[in-house]
């Protein structure tokens, strides 16, 4: 019964604070981020454009933590960041661990504090296994940044990463094809921006175009808005998952 009011209550207070958003939101409240990368498939998809709730995570002062409902960042949320090696780009990844957890992945499967995650979310599409990706913390393979192997040298702790204050350990749904945290570090708390809450719309286009919003991009626009458009995206709900 607790955990029913919880949810109801947890449901009645995020689209309170969505329909807020929608009716009074600035860019203080709220952001438009375009998704170009397909690391979060199927969650979220290269053309989906997302509004970002920015208020979930930000610092609260006396006043205001009393009216709006603050978190900190929690086990399965959908976060949008800086990205810590260039923090003019903005990433959208799944947090899978934060300050104090022990993480591994061993074949492909995700450990958190000891024990296999069951990840409805995540999907593999490479059969092969490689000695990093999917078997980490290891010994760094492929494009693994000098923040990463600083990661690896002062974290891990009896082959598990652990996670230190004020840092978050982010990895994409589209495991095989993600460049995550076991690549370039973990992501300060200081960079998170704040989490997606609604597909406002969804196209289906080319990373290039979406990245640079090229000619081709405002042509194909023209020509196909109706028929690249993902229809049954529309206004679509992201919500994170509860990761105990």
């Amino acid at each position: 019964m607790k955990n029913f009011v919880q949810s109801t209550r947890d449901f009645i207070t995020e689209w309170a604070l969505n329909i807020l958003i929608l009716l009074f939101g600035t860019t203080t409240l709220v952001q438009a981020f375009i998704v170009p990368t397909p690391s979060m498939d199927k969650t979220v998809m290269v053309g989906d454009h997302l509004l970002v709730d920015k208020l979930s995570y930000a610092p609260s002062d006396g006043f205001s933590k009393h009216l709006l409902p603050y978190t900190e960042p929690k086990r399965g949320d959908i976060i949008v960041f800086r990205y810590p090696m260039d923090i003019s780009q903005n990433y959208v990844k799944r947090v899978m661990g934060v300050p104090g957890d022990h993480i591994r992945v061993v074949d492909k499967a995700v450990f958190l504090n000891g024990h296999k995650l069951d990840e409805p979310y995540a999907q593999h599409i490479f059969p092969d296994l490689q000695p990093y990706r999917d078997n980490f913390p290891s010994e760094p393979f492929g494009p693994v940044v000098d923040r990463a192997k600083e990661m690896l040298a002062n974290h891990v702790v009896n082959g598990e990463l652990v996670v230190p204050e004020g840092s978050y350990f982010a990895m994409g749904d589209n495991r095989d094809n993600s460049l995550d945290s076991r690549y370039w570090g973990f992501v300060p708390r200081e960079n998170i921006i704040g989490k997606p809450f609604i597909i406002f719309w969804s196209y289906d286009a080319e990373t290039a175009d979406l990245v640079d919003f090229t000619a081709n991009h405002f042509i194909d626009l023209a020509k196909n808005f109706f028929v690249k458009t993902r229809w049954d995206r529309e206004l679509k709900l992201v919500r994170g998952v509860t990761i105990q």
